[in-house]
């Protein structure tokens, strides 16, 4: 897959890509999909979702995937596995340096404890 230079990240794939960061070696669909889910609660995430999303992001060269041998704890079933490219980690720094600079401009006007859970209710 060729990777799409200067990618712009939508939210969902921002969270995807950094719960692959997050995982590290142990990112794969299950895992991927439970941090997707801790990343944003209170939101449910369908698994089907993480998965399409996966997929776009494999053919646009933001991930790889690779298939692990079969375990016994899986019932005999491979793992697929996924790793951020250099295209992926770029796309999500851009991304996270936007978030920051609005995180900033936020905290002048409203305050730090803007992000406490109590002031956001």
């Amino acid at each position: 897959m060729t990777a799409v230079a200067n990618a712009t990240l939508g939210q969902f794939e921002q969270v995807v890509l950094t719960a692959i960061l997050a995982l590290g070696d142990g990112a794969y669909g299950v895992t991927i999909h439970a941090k997707v889910e801790e990343l944003s609660r209170p939101r449910k995430v369908v698994l089907g979702a993480v998965y399409a999303t996966l997929d776009r992001m494999e053919d646009k060269g933001l991930v790889t995937s690779w298939m692990t041998d079969p375990t016994p704890e899986r019932g005999g079933r491979a793992k697929r596995c996924f790793r951020l490219e250099h295209a992926g980690e770029l796309a999500l720094r851009d991304a996270a340096t936007t978030a920051k600079r609005i995180c900033d401009a936020i905290e002048q006007q409203w305050g730090v404890g803007i992000w406490n859970d109590s002031a956001i209710a």
